[in-house]
């Protein structure tokens, strides 16, 4: 792995790390965050992401852009265009940069280094995700309906679902609706066909997710739980499991109910009564 200096991105090459250094040796800098760009048109256009400018507008939905070729990849979104293809597994991506992290799944590529535990990501996206999951216990984001506290505005908006059962992710092929884009892409593969089963090796069992067969694999073969418990010797698959778990050894209970004073040590047991609760008070039916 050839790290940069600069920043926490690493290649597999000396021939990538100088491409990547580029963009701290510009001689155009930008003053907000000190980005460099080799020209000043580049600079210029990277400014707008800054100033809020969006000259670019979509014909269909009006969404507007800073550049000319994110509105022209938007559109794809329309069209259903999808021109970068997968030689490997034939999948296919409506713009270039969403094939080369795909191609990582099959390189093994690793590019992003935490600074503070040294583990590698395919992608920037998945380090940040790591850092706050792993190195901050900041969560700033709490959830209006039963206080649920969360670390990113992405976890509140799918945790928000669970209270308004919006069902944002719809079938192109049929009228079927779904709240989690796992459950549209298993309608797709069972129902029509589309995309790509991620299938274990060992018993031949089909998932819709990469993530759903890992786990699966963790449980059912490899017996493995690498999550231990700090006050039992209790292990479990996921970190998500473990900190549900830690509930038992602590008296707090940080889910309150918003229509009442209650408060529970679960977030699935707040669910429930804020239901209860809100169909006693007349908001809806349960």
């Amino acid at each position: 792995m050839y790290p940069c200096t600069q920043c926490e991105k690493c290649f597999s090459s000396r021939m990538a790390l100088c491409q990547h250094l580029n963009i701290h040796r510009g001689k155009y800098k930008c003053t907000e965050c000190g980005r460099c760009y080799q020209s000043n048109r580049h600079l210029a256009t990277h400014r707008r992401s800054h100033s809020g400018e969006k000259p670019f507008e979509c014909t269909v939905c009006g969404k507007r852009f800073t550049q000319a070729g994110n509105l022209v990849t938007h559109s794809r979104i329309h069209s259903g265009e999808k021109p970068y293809k997968c030689h490997v597994c034939d999948k296919a991506f409506s713009e270039s940069g969403a094939l080369n992290t795909h191609m990582r799944v099959h390189t093994g590529d690793k590019p992003y280094k935490c600074s503070l535990c040294n583990k590698c990501f395919s992608t920037s996206s998945n380090l940040q995700l790591h850092k706050r999951h792993v190195h901050s216990n900041r969560r700033p984001y709490h959830c209006p309906y039963c206080g649920k506290l969360f670390k990113t505005n992405i976890e509140l908006k799918s945790h928000v679902r669970i209270h308004t059962d919006a069902k944002r992710y719809s079938c192109r092929h049929c009228s079927h609706c779904f709240r989690w884009l796992v459950g549209l892409k298993t309608h797709l593969l069972k129902s029509h066909n589309e995309g790509t089963w991620f299938t274990c090796d060992i018993c031949q069992q089909k998932f819709a997710t990469r993530g759903e067969l890992k786990l699966h694999s963790r449980r059912r073969h490899e017996r493995m739980k690498p999550y231990v418990c700090s006050e039992c010797p209790k292990r479990f698959c996921t970190s998500r499991e473990l900190r549900r778990h830690h509930l038992v050894h602590s008296d707090l209970k940080r889910f309150s109910c918003g229509l009442c004073d209650k408060s529970f040590k679960h977030p699935g047991t707040v669910v429930k009564h804020f239901q209860k609760c809100a169909a006693e008070l007349g908001f809806y039916s349960v």
